[in-house]
């Protein structure tokens, strides 16, 4: 696992890609800290990893990055952390627009060609 606080590029988010489940990377975003984990097999070890280093659960979001695909195709949102009917997020993606837009704030800052 391997926390992102500055840029990562495309080509190594490829290699990491290639090395664990061929097309894409599992990552979760504090969107308050504006910083990701990436390279995990489950979405809850990167979340524990930053739970560690001092997040705060309702900040975590769980994504997939697919670095072959064009920028604009590039993130799903989708893992099992984000269903929080407390936060009124009753499914596995990301239902608030607000919040996606975070996410794709921090992802547009954090990786770069």
């Amino acid at each position: 696992m391997k926390i992102i606080e500055e840029k990562i590029s495309v080509s190594e988010l490829k290699k990491i890609a290639e090395n664990s489940f061929g097309d894409f990377v599992k990552a979760v975003v504090d969107i308050e800290r504006e910083i990701m984990v990436i390279d995990a097999e489950l979405h809850s070890d990167e979340e524990a990893l930053l739970l560690q280093e001092g997040s705060i659960q309702n900040d975590l979001w769980g994504i997939n990055i697919y670095p072959f695909n064009e920028a604009d195709k590039m993130i799903e949102f989708d893992s099992m952390i984000n269903i929080r009917p407390r936060q009124g997020n009753r499914s596995r993606g990301v239902e608030d627009s607000e919040i996606r837009n975070k996410i794709l704030n921090i992802i547009k800052k954090n990786i770069v060609d």
